[in-house]
């Protein structure tokens, strides 16, 4: 079996850019990762950031499957902590009719911004339900009507399809594994935001040792994670930049991932928290093809990951694409027996 690979975009607006061309920039991705053969494109979704741009992963995927033809297009992923489950189960019914199979519904459990766009987003929300009880009504929503236990029974996200969205559930640790493992949807574990390689380990162990086989599904790993490949060491290095990973607990024990000790501080005083953090290294896959495919060959055997998901975070666009055709070269060019 030959490794599968994928693309996660973050429509990032670099420097010197509008968000429209950040956007035009997803698409042109898109097309090419169709075109080089890669399995999937995910968009992210993020609030309250003018460095980025896909705010609204629903209307970027249905752009993105109308200017492609076979790869499938999904979430990575939809901050369903934030909405209604029949609401994401009517926008992603729409999209599977459009592009029967081709569409994948990516389930975050990050705020994906903010306190003030958390507030924003569920503001006059009433109810409160943990994430595993709005998994079970976009489920249930995604493949037909409401049963006679709900309280509003019969009630159809239209339009039903034969092929929804495929649901997989995102995640930096075990809780969200066991969760996944818990529902029978594929996991994937986003080591370019927490890369602490035991936590990884653990999640994996997790999510295959409590995989729930009556729903008839096989548990599926994908490891998603930053690379950059070039036609150097030195310049895939220079491309990486000096990336920093910042892990914040809050007073009250929630924690999150941010990129800068700014980001940090914003975050804790609109929580109206005090805070702790740890600053890492970003974990960035990085060189020559022949080096980045040897890593994720080690990665691939450490982890156990079925497939493995891209960001590349390169201002130059040009380099990026480069990035991305040599990740499918290096792949080409090796034995079948030493990819399975």
């Amino acid at each position: 079996m030959v490794i599968k690979f994928g693309i996660l975009d973050q429509s990032i607006v670099f420097p010197g850019q509008t968000p429209g061309e950040a956007l035009a920039n997803t698409v042109k991705l898109a097309k090419l990762a169709e075109s080089l053969g890669y399995e999937r494109f995910w968009v992210s979704e993020h609030h309250d950031s003018a460095q980025m741009a896909g705010s609204s992963p629903e209307v970027l995927i249905s752009y993105l499957l109308a200017r492609t033809e076979k790869i499938r297009i999904g979430s990575g992923g939809v901050m369903l902590q934030h909405y209604s489950p029949y609401k994401v189960a009517e926008n992603f019914n729409v999209l599977a009719s459009l592009a029967p199979g081709r569409v994948e519904l990516g389930i975050g459990r990050a705020p994906g911004g903010l306190p003030r766009s958390t507030k924003a987003l569920q503001k006059g929300q009433a109810e409160s339900w943990t994430l595993g009880e709005k998994l079970s009504e976009l489920e249930q929503f995604l493949h037909g009507p409401a049963g006679e236990e709900h309280p509003l029974a019969g009630l159809q996200a239209n339009p039903l399809t034969e092929l929804p969205a495929a649901i997989h559930l995102l995640g930096t640790s075990v809780s969200s594994a066991e969760l996944a493992a818990e529902r029978g949807y594929p996991y994937a574990f986003a080591l370019f935001i927490n890369n602490d390689p035991e936590t990884a380990l653990r999640a994996f162990d997790a999510y295959r040792s409590k995989f729930n086989y009556e729903t008839g599904s096989q548990p599926k790993t994908i490891l998603a994670l930053a690379v950059i490949a070039a036609d150097t060491h030195e310049e895939a290095v220079e491309l990486a930049g000096e990336h920093k990973n910042i892990r914040v607990t809050l007073g009250s024990g929630k924690t999150i991932n941010v990129g800068t000790l700014a980001q940090a501080e914003e975050f804790a005083r609109q929580a109206g928290e005090t805070f702790t953090y740890e600053i890492r290294e970003a974990d960035i896959t990085k060189g020559t093809k022949e080096t980045v495919r040897a890593r994720l060959l080690e990665l691939k055997e450490t982890y156990g990951a079925d497939e493995f998901i891209f960001t590349t975070i390169v201002k130059d666009f040009e380099k990026r694409i480069h990035s991305f055709r040599l990740l499918k070269e290096a792949f080409a060019e090796l034995p079948v027996q030493e990819v399975v």
